[in-house]
């Protein structure tokens, strides 16, 4: 199990960092060989599902995940989504919390990622791995 939280404080207002947070889509743009297509009809809600299709050609794995929790933000207050990962490879969970923070917003992104097969001793660096890219993903969306 590898447990990992990136935070940051945005310029953005809560409803934009959080609807660029949510576009699950543009979530693989960032991710190096990654694509991720919604499965579910719109607009994202509780059982909401989409799948990361992580490769090159035919070698590549999906991390299939369905929101479980859907509390967007409004009127000032907190948004708060989970993310269930259902895959064969991948498992675990995802939260992103968006608080408001005077007129911008704070971001916590917490995420509990277990690799199938990789034994304990690569979760050091599994967990770096995780924070460089996801901490570069979260850049990424909050600037589009």
């Amino acid at each position: 199990m590898v447990l990992f939280q990136i935070q940051r404080c945005s310029a953005l207002p809560t409803g934009e960092a959080w609807s660029r947070l949510t576009r699950w889509e543009r979530h693989g743009a960032h991710v190096p060989l990654t694509r991720v297509v919604v499965t579910t009809s719109p607009p994202t809600r509780v059982g909401t599902r989409f799948a990361a299709r992580t490769g090159v050609g035919a070698i590549g794995f999906d991390d299939p995940m369905e929101v479980v929790l859907w509390d967007p933000p409004a009127g000032g207050t907190c948004g708060l989504c989970r993310l269930e990962k259902r895959g064969s490879v991948v498992s675990g969970w995802a939260t992103i919390e968006v608080r408001p923070r005077g007129t911008g917003c704070w971001i916590q992104w917490r995420e509990d990622l277990r690799v199938r097969w990789l034994p304990s001793v690569f979760d050091r660096p599994v967990r770096w791995i995780a924070n460089r890219v996801f901490d570069r993903v979260l850049d990424a969306l909050l600037r589009e």
